[in-house]
């Protein structure tokens, strides 16, 4: 049986499903399920919260008494079938008596890669998934990039929030950056501190600014771990994200350089702090990254200025750019700009997204260019 245009509306409504799950399921995926027969749905579901029911057995129980023998489950990521917090879906699955499942995207992670469906198909289960590179398809895995890329790295997916003026200034000749963005702008990037795992700054922006670096929105489920990329460990103590640790988890990216008793001071007050090496500063970023992954961390923001981005960026590890264009000029010689480092050389060798999105914000514009699939 091929995939029809009735299952293609089912399974659409498994991804809009998904989409609950935001801000709450990190770092499993977001997943959404429908249970139809004959076109009619039955149940629906989807992935709430960590630990909870996964969406496969939320929409079946949201089924109720009925029989479900011949019944279809679209699923907007491939069924686990393995036990973590949970059973394994695949066994729910087969336990309903579901005779057909239609996936919307694969879970690379090295516990699936197609062993759930594996799994249904050896148990007589008709198994169909879109194809990769459908508008459907796409969709379903660009929803789940930071789940999708820390499962094939191990490192976190990392986005570049930025607002510049119409030069393409962070900041004044003398460092003044309150505030380029306008207010709905603001909002909207405390909506994404919300979605991410970790927030990451450079220790210049702590000490010129003293942010906070929470999602500052209602409903907020958890707040994002703050990293700060401190060399010598000279995040202040009487800070304000030092301050707040107990809301929510510092880490200071330090180097060698750092001294024992700051470390130990910073240790004290309790912020966690991480010591990497690496010949130069995009390996050091790298190092950072892989230690932030093996912490559960699978996506972050990066908000600190141009020195940091450009170490990010020299690494090859933006992944995404969300920029807000203020309608302002702001001149200069000295006044930094959008990303520092080394840069390319050529005009050939430029990093080009995959595709961009333009939407006006308030007075300002939007700009996200996705630099990267997963």
């Amino acid at each position: 049986m091929t995939i029809d245009s009735r299952d293609q509306a089912l399974l659409s409504r498994a991804v809009e499903l998904a989409e609950r799950g935001r801000r709450h399921v990190s770092p499993n995926p977001m997943v959404g399920a429908v249970v139809a027969h004959a076109g009619e749905t039955l149940g629906e579901g989807w992935h709430a919260i960590v630990g909870g029911p996964h969406a496969e057995v939320a929409a079946i129980r949201a089924c109720g008494d009925r029989d479900l023998r011949g019944a279809t489950i679209y699923v907007s990521l491939e069924p686990c079938c393995h036990h973590g917090r949970t059973p394994p879906c695949t066994e729910a699955i087969l336990d309903a008596g579901l005779t057909r499942v239609v996936v919307a995207a694969d879970d690379p992670s090295p516990k699936a890669a197609g062993r759930g469906l594996g799994i249904l198909r050896d148990e007589g289960v008709e198994v169909e998934v879109v194809a990769a590179d459908s508008d459907l398809g796409r969709h379903a895995r660009l929803q789940n990039q930071p789940f999708r890329k820390h499962a094939r790295t191990g490192l976190p997916w990392v986005m570049q929030k930025t607002a510049t003026s119409l030069d393409g200034r962070l900041a004044t000749h003398s460092g003044d950056s309150r505030w380029i963005s306008g207010g709905p702008s603001r909002d909207l990037a405390h909506g994404w501190r919300a979605e991410v795992d970790a927030v990451v700054v450079g220790i210049g922006t702590a000490l010129a600014d003293d942010p906070q670096l929470t999602a500052r929105v209602p409903g907020v489920s958890r707040q994002p771990r703050r990293v700060v990329f401190d060399s010598e460990a000279r995040l202040p103590l009487d800070g304000k994200m030092v301050a707040s640790v107990d809301e929510a988890p510092v880490t200071v990216i330090a180097g060698r350089a750092a001294s024992r008793s700051a470390v130990d001071a910073l240790h004290a007050s309790g912020v966690e702090v991480i010591v990497v090496t690496g010949e130069n500063e995009h390996s050091r970023v790298r190092a950072a990254l892989s230690e932030l992954g093996q912490r559960g961390v699978t996506s972050l923001m990066l908000e600190g200025g141009s020195h940091l981005a450009g170490a990010f960026f020299d690494a090859g590890e933006i992944d995404e750019l969300r920029m807000f264009v203020a309608p302002l000029l702001l001149g200069g010689r000295t006044a930094p700009g959008l990303i520092g480092g080394e840069g390319v050389e050529r005009i050939a060798d430029a990093v080009r997204p995959i595709d961009i999105t333009r939407t006006p914000v308030g007075d300002d514009l939007l700009t996200i260019a996705r630099l990267k699939e997963w």
